[in-house]
């Protein structure tokens, strides 16, 4: 399969079921899709990361050589939302590993402040956060100031995952 003419090829569901298919259990396969999703041209970047995100439910371990890439990739200005929500999908899923949540947790908290952030990214960073909470209770308070400052200004999908935090905050879970 030549990668790069599939990812460009469509742009649907059915393709990147073709290509996470493709990649199977094999590291190397994925490898070449981070290459892309990293080294790519703009609609290269951003078509890789749809199953790139996909890939990594099934086989989380293929992130882990990445993940520093991953992360000074979110750090890049003007980078393509597409790329942002994908990246900080694959993280909800995944035990992030622990010599980066501090990153982490700066960069999620830094998109669900922003007012510039679309829905997708600001609840995937939620998600994100919420989930690095439960290692770090510290962060609750942190978290629940954010949502309540933010809420009159969100979106519903912001709003829709804010309940289901709070509603974990309040319950100590």
């Amino acid at each position: 399969m030549n990668l790069r003419e599939e990812i460009l090829a469509n742009h649907s569901q059915q393709q990147r079921d073709i290509i996470v298919n493709w990649i199977g259990g094999k590291q190397s396969r994925f490898d070449q899709l981070f290459d892309i999703f990293l080294n790519g041209d703009s609609c290269e970047s951003q078509r890789a990361s749809w199953p790139l995100s996909k890939a990594v439910l099934s086989h989380p371990k293929f992130i882990f050589p990445h993940f520093s890439s991953l992360l000074k990739n979110l750090l890049k200005p003007g980078i393509h939302d597409a790329i942002k929500r994908n990246s900080l999908r694959l993280m909800e899923d995944i035990e992030i590993p622990e010599k980066f949540h501090g990153e982490v947790m700066n960069i999620c908290f830094n998109y669900a402040t922003s007012m510039n952030e679309k829905p997708a990214i600001k609840a995937f960073s939620l998600t994100v956060l919420q989930n690095l909470m439960k290692t770090y209770p510290d962060i609750k308070h942190e978290l629940q100031t954010i949502i309540e400052d933010q809420w009159d200004y969100e979106s519903p999908a912001f709003k829709a995952r804010a309940k289901k935090i709070l509603k974990a905050i309040e319950s100590g879970k």
